[in-house]
């Protein structure tokens, strides 16, 4: 999930760079979305882990 979240990073800089603010923004939007997502997921495995 993070890979993904960093992909879509990475193609909302370089559309942004080029100029395609649509491309940019809904890349942006995107990995925010994916970030997030996997931020959650990270979170609940840390509290719900096994506890050695």
């Amino acid at each position: 999930m993070l890979s993904w979240s960093i992909t879509f990073l990475v193609i909302a800089l370089i559309a942004a760079v080029l100029g395609f603010g649509v491309v940019a923004g809904t890349a942006a939007m995107i990995a925010k979305i994916c970030f997030g997502v996997f931020l959650i997921l990270f979170v609940v495995s840390l509290i719900t882990g096994r506890r050695v």
